[in-house]
Parts: structure tokens; C-alpha cells; sequence
């Protein structure tokens, strides 16, 4: 079943069990997903897993952002729905990457690259982002890669 069809799937279990939070969060997924395909493919188009995947990180990445101003602003109410939807997405996601596996990533592609400064942290970059294939954050690969090129 590809990440689309248990979207859908997903959103029908929402709907009879009346769950209004993941039912608002998957329909929404589903729209950014459809807007992306056909950003990308035109009306008849669709995303590939590895592509939804990248739509879910960043839906996920706004409600962190959101949820940082609404923890600033004394907000707690609003933070918590926000944390509930994180809460919907994550399960879209594919298994996170351990800490010593992201350290074992990036020190195997600073080899093969053969990367000695910053200013190769770009090509470093781009593997990276290949291999770790949604499992790792873009943010705590870039924190990685500065530590090992520094």
C-alpha cells in the first residue's frame, strides 16, 4: 500500500470514529500531497513515497515552528493542538534514525566524498539527504556534517 492510499485509508478510519483532530490533519496532508503532484506532474500526477514523504516533513516543520510561537507567546492551548497534529504526521514518517547510525552516515559520506572543509559541505549534503532518505532530519545532518568538517 503506498503512503497515498493509507492517507485515504486513514482518513476514512478518522471519519467513523469521529476523530476530528486526525481527521482535519490527514485531509490536509492529502491536499498537500495532491497540490504537490500536481505542482510537479500536472492534474493526473502522483507523488511517489520518497516525494510525500518530503510534503509530511514539511507540514510537520510548520506545526513545530508553530507550536515554538505558541510556547513563546504563553499559549499553551493552541501549542497543544499543534502537538497533537505533530503527533498525527509522525506516524507517516518512516523510523527515525538512531543517533549512532546518523554519526556512522555521515562520517561513511565525509570518506567516500573525501570532504575536508565547509565548503564541501554541500556535495556531503546532497548524498546525505539520498541515503538517510527521510529517516533523518535535514537540520540534525547539517549539525552533523559542520561538527565532522569544522
Amino acid at each position: 500500500m503506498t503512503l497515498s492510499q493509507r492517507i485515504v485509508e486513514d482518513m476514512k478510519t478518522a471519519m467513523k470514529a469521529k476523530d476530528t483532530v486526525s481527521l482535519n490533519v490527514v485531509r490536509g496532508l492529502k491536499s498537500a500531497i495532491k497540490y504537490a503532484a500536481i505542482e510537479k506532474f500536472g492534474a493526473e500526477g502522483e507523488l511517489e513515497d520518497a516525494d510525500a514523504i518530503v510534503v509530511i516533513r514539511r507540514e510537520l516543520k510548520k506545526r513545530q515552528d508553530s507550536i515554538t510561537s505558541y510556547e513563546a507567546a504563553n499559549r499553551a492551548d493552541l501549542a497543544d493542538v499543534e502537538k497533537a497534529e505533530v503527533a498525527v504526521l509522525e506516524k507517516y514518517l518512516p523510523a527515525a534514525m538512531s543517533a549512532e547510525d546518523l554519526v556512522k552516515l555521515v562520517e561513511s559520506v565525509i570518506a567516500e566524498t573525501g570532504a575536508s572543509s565547509k565548503k564541501d559541505m554541500g556535495a556531503v549534503m546532497k548524498v546525505l539527504q539520498e541515503r538517510a532518505a527521510g529517516r533523518a532530519d535535514n537540520k540534525a545532518l547539517s549539525t552533523e556534517v559542520s561538527k565532522r568538517l569544522a
